[in-house]
């Protein structure tokens, strides 16, 4: 029993090895200001304008559009145009 236990285990660390890792990539970045002590850097793992503002609110940090974003290929919804409801004049 052990023996199989260690065989699955090697088999599934094995198929894990496979797997290669991917940056993730979104369209906002946060830019830290780093403080007293200088440095900073910055966040790119915000989808929106708001959610990286919501990060960065009361540090005196600000967000900026990731000027390294490359969309994934298809439709999206942000640039979608709107679909209008019909309206019925009764």
């Amino acid at each position: 029993m052990r023996y199989l236990l260690a065989i699955l285990g090697i088999l599934v660390a094995a198929a894990c090895m496979d797997t290669r890792a991917h940056a993730q990539n979104y369209p906002w970045c946060e830019y830290l200001g780093g403080g007293d002590a200088g440095g900073g850097g910055r966040n790119c793992g915000f989808i929106s304008f708001e959610q990286c503002m919501e990060s960065a609110r009361g540090m005196g940090n600000d967000c900026r559009k990731n000027t390294q974003y490359d969309p994934p290929p298809g439709e999206h919804p942000q640039a979608a145009p709107a679909k209008r409801k019909a309206h019925k004049n009764y």
